[in-house]
């Protein structure tokens, strides 16, 4: 067993830490012993992590456990170094961790991160607003923002959010420069991701790579209600139609969402409030992570 204790930074707010409450420590610390490693936890608050990474960043390795949007303000503040780090997925859904091929258990995780192998992957960035998966925004943002005014269970508040939305759906003109190209697109959801999401059926919404240094560039067609329905759930089923589907279709290294004033963005599914213009950006190999199996993390996919 490793003599020098690893630092273990949790957000114990949300997702699966929330559910395990008083256990989790314990199986935290059962989890490493198991893998050999010995653990200095620190379970804190989701408000708390941007401050706990700080102190902890220059070390070889920490882990940290939460979901996508806590991964990425510790990625945020390690990127570009050769901290790395190590992946505990406690949130809800744990694209990223799905996406290296992490196993959900605190068990499989911590032995990856404690014997596992070291890779670097793709970070994005907006401005200084670094995220691991994607950023969202129009009608996302509006549905995010409304389900957070219900009480329960996330999913539950997504029923008479969306209603809502639709009902109040929306599409503004978007001036984008797309690698230096300007043009002006008519959409009710901008998406940007980190590296190339897949549209093929029994791959929606999954990446087979976070080393090809491009972003994503989805910019969905106007049209109504119900064509917006439509196109979710043929997007759902792979069967979603480029030429149809969306104004904008491609890859880039840099995008800019022009204009002045405030606009809402989802990065990783956590709303903030953005000054235009958003300036997007690729960041190649820019974190350094723990896996299992590097050849198999490139192979699998976030599902």
């Amino acid at each position: 067993m490793s003599n020098s204790p690893l630092t273990v930074i949790v957000n114990k707010s949300g997702g699966t830490a929330s559910s395990l409450g008083d256990k989790l420590e314990g199986e935290l610390e059962a989890a490493f012993s198991a893998a050999g490693q010995q653990i200095d936890a620190q379970l804190v608050e989701g408000g708390d992590i941007k401050r706990t990474v700080e102190a902890a960043k220059g070390s070889p390795l920490i882990a940290v456990g939460g979901g996508d949007g806590t991964l990425g303000t510790a990625a945020a503040l390690i990127a570009e170094s050769e901290t790395a780090l190590g992946i505990l997925p406690l949130g809800t859904r744990n694209h990223l961790a799905k996406q290296l091929g992490i196993p959900p258990e605190i068990e499989g995780a911590a032995k990856i991160i404690a014997q596992g192998a070291r890779v670097r992957i793709d970070l994005a960035r907006c401005g200084e607003r670094v995220f691991v998966n994607n950023a969202s925004m129009g009608v996302y943002t509006r549905l995010v923002r409304e389900r957070d005014r219900h009480f329960g269970p996330k999913w539950l508040g997504t029923i008479p959010a969306t209603f809502y939305v639709l009902r109040h759906l929306r599409a503004k003109p978007v001036r984008l420069t797309i690698d230096g190209k300007e043009q002006q697109v008519v959409t009710p959801l901008l998406f940007v991701g980190n590296n190339r999401y897949s549209l093929d059926s029994g791959k929606v919404g999954t990446r087979e790579s976070l080393t090809d240094g491009v972003l994503s560039v989805f910019a969905v067609a106007h049209g109504s209600p119900l064509s917006l329905v439509g196109f979710a759930l043929r997007a759902l089923i792979g069967k979603a139609d480029p030429e149809r589907d969306f104004c904008e279709l491609t890859t880039a290294r840099e995008v800019t969402v022009e204009g002045t004033g405030m606009l809402d963005v989802a990065f990783d599914g956590e709303v903030e409030r953005m000054e235009l213009p958003l300036h997007f950006s690729i960041m190649p190999a820019a974190l350094t992570v723990m896996v299992g199996d590097p050849a198999e993390a490139e192979r699998t996919d976030a599902s």
